[in-house]
């Protein structure tokens, strides 16, 4: 198989970077070079020794003066949610029931699942995300849809069909049992299919009656190698609602702790009012907060304190998301400029390095996955994002006086979108342009 050297100015993340000088935390390379073979990077650093090892039949492509980096992540996001987005003026539970329990009824009809699944990983790839963790609608179409099309495209994502039997208009309720068997039939058909990866997905316990959390804990005891998904304290409304339905509770939390479904692969999307004790919780068990900014502004449901989760005594594991459609737009730069000003408004800061750390090396971590996607690491999988931080000429102009790289990303991140993206990799093949023609 013919090799691809790409060269640029590449960079990967280590670990967290504690401070804006922290430069141990990162791997930069001012002229670098990626060889990828067979969807995997091969050998990754300095341009000139990565083309020694490269040989003479390597196709090369110059990607300078732009930066390299592995593909983003986009941990938590409803795929059949794509004409729902930017829908006026409701909180949590009346958008659900006046947006998004109608539009997913659609979702029973495999050819509209279809439609919708190309354009939502086309929309992914636009905007530089190589893997996204998907809800899908509660129709197994839905994730069969979603799972054929990603697998045609080679990407790794994780999805599964929510699970929900209650408090939700007919179109879009499974039962216990069914939504049992149609998670463990498409766990058989998808789980490890190529780079797809299964989530068992209750959409939460509003809409999932005991008997159907009682079948989703059965499913995590069954599976312990997969993730599970849901959400969990978003809203005030929505957090009464769940102490009325689950009365014995000591609090939201304490509903997924008692049905085994907290832990290292249990991702838990908004997390915004927890309590002390939920935090411990989720801390002790490993398991996963989904800071969504863009969603948790625009449907007025608070702040996520990202810094205080991440340095309390018992901290929490933390990922990046859009949730579209409650998120306002599908690119991970727009999420992570959100984030910024939310974070800002609890009287903290994020640096640029640490934005670039949660979205690419942090959300794979979160995912349990960094072994495979998340960095530039040798032997990884060859998911890279190419980033022009002159795009546009707003940021042209303002670019004439960036001087250092701190500077360059912070710029990406406020003013970046999908025009800034100028190349994807996934698995090593060329996707944004393959699709542009």
């Amino acid at each position: 198989m013919t090799s691809t050297l790409l060269r640029g100015r590449t960079l990967s993340f280590v670990r967290w970077p504690e401070t804006i000088d922290d430069h141990s935390a990162w791997r930069y390379e001012e002229d670098g070079g990626l060889l990828i073979s067979d969807g995997r990077i091969v050998a990754s650093g300095a341009y000139a020794q990565v083309e020694e090892q490269a040989g003479e039949g390597a196709k090369k492509i110059d990607h300078r003066p732009h930066l390299l980096l592995p593909g983003f992540v986009d941990t938590h996001v409803h795929f059949p949610q794509m004409q729902v987005i930017a829908s006026y003026g409701a909180e949590l539970l009346d958008w659900l029931n006046t947006y998004t329990f109608p539009e997913e009824t659609k979702f029973a009809n495999a050819q509209h699942g279809r439609r919708i699944a190309r354009l939502f990983l086309d929309e992914m790839v636009r905007h530089g995300t190589t893997t996204v963790v998907a809800y899908c609608s509660v129709h197994k179409a839905s994730a069969e849809a979603f799972f054929a099309e990603s697998h045609d495209r080679n990407m790794l994502n994780i999805a599964g069909k929510v699970m929900m039997d209650r408090n939700a208009p007919e179109g879009v309720l499974d039962t216990p049992q069914s939504g049992y068997d149609d998670t463990k039939a498409l766990i058989k058909e998808w789980h490890g299919k190529g780079r797809q990866h299964y989530a068992i997905t209750p959409r939460f316990a509003i809409t999932s009656s005991p008997e159907q959390m009682e079948m989703a804990g059965a499913l995590c005891r069954e599976h312990p190698d997969l993730h599970m998904q849901t959400h969990l304290s978003e809203n005030h409304a929505e957090i009464a609602f769940t102490q009325q339905l689950y009365p014995w509770s000591r609090d939201y939390t304490d509903v997924y702790e008692h049905y085994g479904l907290l832990g290292k692969k249990s991702l838990f999307g908004h997390c915004i009012h927890l309590s002390e004790r939920e935090a411990d919780a989720l801390s002790q068990s490993d398991s996963v907060a989904v800071f969504c900014p863009t969603s948790n502004l625009f449907l007025g449901s608070g702040l996520f304190d990202y810094q205080r989760f991440r340095h309390r005594e018992k901290p929490l594991r933390i990922a990046a998301a859009t949730d579209v459609g409650g998120g306002t737009n599908y690119s991970m730069l727009r999420t992570m400029d959100e984030g910024y000003k939310v974070i800002a408004l609890n009287g903290e800061k994020l640096n640029p390095f640490q934005s670039f750390w949660q979205i690419t090396r942090g959300n794979a971590e979160a995912l349990s996955v960094v072994q495979k996607i998340g960095t530039l690491d040798q032997g990884t999988d060859a998911d890279i994002v190419v980033l022009d931080a002159r795009a546009t000429p707003a940021m042209r102009l303002r670019m004439e006086t960036v001087q250092t790289l701190a500077q360059e990303l912070f710029l990406l991140q406020t003013l970046g979108d999908d025009r800034a993206v100028r190349e994807v990799y996934v698995a090593g093949r060329a996707a944004k342009s393959d699709m542009a023609n």
